[in-house]
């Protein structure tokens, strides 16, 4: 009897040792679907020249090729000041994978365009003004002294779109064990939007005009890295490039004076996020 007892204890333990070595335990980041994520960062920004057409009552010209650049805030504490959050260039991404490599996200991308004052270009038209007044035809003009133009997206060049990504664990190039502990993911992603400026701009010694006016569209590639710490917290860095097209820019206070242009931009962008179930 005391045999047969033995010999069952025996078997039992047997079993369940099987059991622990066929059923491991899975990794929480193993899988990706059904996990949300929240990301915040920031951004340097470059732009292609742009032919910019500005229209109204008594005035239809373009500056042709004119040079623009970003406003860089630099590290700086408005990052996470919720205050002056939106004094630097920054990034917000909201997103949820719908699959273990595939997320979808929405995000606002706010970005700073800002004319290069100091630079001749030319521009082809006409203005009927007490202060500008002719016909230019591919005239070279000088904006340094700030009397003809201004023009500047800087609180700002707001880029709000929606992006499908693809993300895939790398981490067995570099022979990490635990992807619990450090993760490395390679990420690739389509976006497109609407561009959201607000445009601040001094034309012909008009009033200006600072306010929000949805004025495009944009459509945007990014490809990065991410690095996940503990499960739920990473570190992100992409390259993102696109084209925007805006025709219905506002530039004075008056509806009949409007701006068109359209450009490339290429941005360099550094964040920080979480991810986790809910």
């Amino acid at each position: 009897m005391k045999t047969k007892i033995l010999f069952f204890f025996l078997i039992c333990v047997s079993l369940s040792t099987f059991a622990q070595e066929e059923i491991p335990v899975q990794k929480y980041t193993a899988h990706n679907k059904g996990k949300f994520f929240v990301m915040w960062g920031g951004n340097r920004e470059s732009y292609s020249n742009s032919d910019v057409n500005f229209r109204g009552k008594d005035y239809n010209f373009t500056v042709n090729n004119m040079t623009a650049h970003d406003k860089p805030k630099g590290w700086h504490i408005d990052y996470i000041n919720p205050a002056n959050m939106t004094i630097p260039q920054t990034n917000l991404r909201l997103g949820y994978f719908f699959s273990d490599h595939y997320s979808v996200a929405i995000g606002v991308d706010h970005m700073k365009y800002v004319m290069t004052q100091d630079q001749t270009a030319n521009v082809t038209g006409y203005i009927d003004g007490p202060v500008h007044n002719g016909v230019y035809n591919n005239t070279p003009v000088n904006f340094t002294d700030e009397t003809f133009l201004t023009y500047e997206h800087t609180d700002g060049l707001n880029y709000i779109n929606t992006e499908v990504s693809r993300f895939d664990d790398i981490s067995k190039w570099f022979s990490l064990p635990n992807t619990d502990k450090v993760q490395i993911n390679l990420t690739e992603g389509l976006g497109a939007g609407v561009l959201y400026p607000k445009t601040n701009t001094m034309l012909l010694g008009k009033e200006r005009h600072d306010d929000f006016h949805i004025s495009g569209y944009g459509v945007s590639a990014k490809a990065g890295i991410n690095i996940t710490f503990f499960k739920h917290f990473y570190i992100q860095g992409e390259l993102k490039g696109g084209y925007i097209n805006m025709q219905d820019i506002r530039t004075t206070t008056s509806s009949e004076d409007k701006a068109s242009q359209d450009f490339f931009f290429f941005q360099r962008i550094i964040a920080v996020g979480g991810i986790f179930r809910i």
